[in-house]
């Protein structure tokens, strides 16, 4: 191996949760504000999960106040504290960027898998 894939595997995240598009998540992310560092939740949807490697990210969409809002993470960033797994989506695409022309709750729902 080269020495850029032995940085590359040494920086990768061990075990990575198995989700895809479509499911409901719940993601831990260390955020630092001054000197002081906490851990902020954002819960929604995965509507995309990209690349592969060290550069692998996924896209996560809530509505929050009646508007949509979106916010990529690195899978490998170390940064990211946890990933939690809150629901199955039953989707037949990869890329959910149909789901950012609904409005509502009833219009953007997911079936979920059994």
């Amino acid at each position: 191996m080269d020495a850029a894939q032995l940085i590359a595997d040494a920086q990768k995240r061990k075990r990575v949760a198995d989700f895809g598009a479509g499911d409901t998540v719940k993601v831990h992310s260390r955020v630092t504000e001054g000197n002081k560092e906490r851990i902020q939740v954002f819960e929604g949807i995965v509507i995309e999960r990209k690349n592969g490697g060290l550069a692998e990210s996924f896209t996560v969409r809530r509505i929050a106040h009646g508007v949509g809002v979106e916010r990529s993470f690195l899978i490998h960033s170390p940064r990211l504290e946890k990933i939690d797994i809150l629901r199955r989506g039953l989707v037949r695409r990869a890329k959910l960027y149909y789901l950012q022309d609904r409005v509502g709750s009833k219009a953007t729902r997911i079936k979920e898998k059994k």
